[in-house]
């Protein structure tokens, strides 16, 4: 069965739920202790489409097997050409091309976006995650020890970029 991307919609918030609370509950993947709820994943979702940033589903047949998105790197106007990306695919869904279906389709929308830059934060020991950031062209640009924890450990974060574009914009 063959993969589509589309726009998420509202309805899609259920599944997207399920998938990051996955990422967050038994992962490093989210640094968070717990569980979100389908009213705060319903207004990250309202919020990024608000700002004009995608939020993408991936669907086999009719369902939901990864999510992604971009956002602001940082909230400063002189940041406002760099992205910032999430990527998360459902956990039956590992290694089957879903990622990077989403990693593609989030390029392809930061670049008609005229943004110049995409970073990605991943947790260091996350090799499917910078393995494929650099399969697209990001590379290492920083690392930066223990500045997280979860799981009873510290966490280190890799800090990954990619150019999109060398114009320079006002």
């Amino acid at each position: 069965m063959s993969l589509i991307v589309r726009d998420a919609t509202l309805e899609d918030a259920e599944d997207i739920l399920a998938i990051y609370n996955y990422a967050a509950i038994n992962t490093t993947a989210v640094w968070t202790d717990g569980p979100a709820d389908l009213d705060s994943r319903r207004e990250w979702m309202r919020a990024r489409q608000a700002a004009g940033y995608p939020v993408l589903v991936a669907m086999k047949g009719r369902d939901v097997v990864g999510f992604a998105s971009f956002g602001d790197f940082r909230s400063f106007p002189g940041y406002r050409h760099t992205v910032e990306n999430s990527v998360y695919v459902g956990e039956q869904h590992h290694r089957l091309g879903v990622g990077r279906t989403l990693m593609a389709a989030l390029i392809e929308r930061a670049t008609t976006l005229n943004k110049h830059t995409m970073v990605a934060a991943i947790e260091a020991s996350n090799s499917a995650s910078t393995g494929l950031h650099a399969s697209f062209g990001f590379t290492e640009v920083g690392r930066m020890p223990e500045v997280g924890c979860k799981f009873g450990r510290w966490l280190d974060m890799v800090l990954m970029q990619k150019r999109l574009s060398s114009e320079v914009r006002p």
